[in-house]
């Protein structure tokens, strides 16, 4: 998701665990870990309509999914590297389209972004062309299940939508490896997967994605202090495709 429902921190009301862990100064544990209305479909599709009306009535591209700083810090992450400008990079759950537009800013040039949400996808599109940002390739397409029709990517990268899918409903355990299937799939051998989250501590996505991944990387994030121990409300990490 690249926007909506934020809190009054500038989080996502996705966030649930973390934010319960906040408020009882303890870190988060499964049994707070519970399925919600985020974490399906028609949520987004109506989020994302009230967010195209904004947008076509007064130019608002809404709030930026985890701040620009979550931005700005993955951008930074892949110029330290040296990652080439032309890299097939695949953002999963593209939302708004924000953070395709300033990758392309950066001067990033083979992007793509898929969302399930129509509505998001129209948002995506209606927002680049507004940047003057017309290389984008945007398309409707649920990760899940239309991963065979994917090409493969060198650079994947997720901002949020592995937090609403771990809280969908209807079984999300079988989503959750659903996905990772997908991005095995998706991802060339030896390709980079970046993922910024708050409902998974980096332990719980080493875990998660240890079948077919290695993490390499994880990246500074702000930090809060509860109890004489400093956490975050978000975690970003950086894994490879093992070969």
């Amino acid at each position: 998701p690249g926007s909506t429902a934020m809190d009054a921190t500038g989080y996502p009301h996705a966030c649930e665990r973390q934010e319960k862990a906040i408020a009882q100064r303890q870190p988060p544990s499964n049994d707070e870990f519970q399925p919600s209305k985020l974490g399906t479909k028609e949520y987004w599709d109506h989020a994302y309509e009230r967010e195209l009306q904004s947008f076509y009535n007064s130019g608002d591209i809404g709030e930026i999914w985890f701040g620009e700083g979550s931005m700005d810090r993955i951008i930074t992450w892949l110029e330290m590297q040296n990652i080439p400008k032309d890299v097939a990079l695949l953002d999963i759950g593209t939302g708004n389209g924000v953070f395709l537009i300033e990758l392309a800013k950066s001067g990033f040039t083979n992007l793509t972004g898929i969302d399930n949400s129509s509505t998001a996808v129209e948002l995506a599109k209606a927002i680049a062309e507004k940047e003057e940002v017309m290389s984008l390739k945007l398309q409707v397409a649920d990760f899940l299940h239309s991963f065979p029709n994917l090409s493969q990517y060198d650079i994947c990268i997720d901002k949020g939508t592995f937090d609403a899918i771990s809280l969908n409903p209807d079984q999300p355990a079988e989503k959750r490896s659903l996905y990772r299937q997908a991005l095995h799939s998706v991802l060339k051998d030896g390709g980079l997967f970046l993922i910024t989250c708050c409902n998974w501590t980096k332990e719980e996505l080493v875990s998660h994605f240890s079948e077919g991944f290695e993490m390499l990387q994880e990246l500074p994030t702000p930090k809060f202090q509860f109890g004489g121990k400093v956490g975050s409300t978000v975690t970003a990490l950086v894994f490879k495709r093992k070969e």
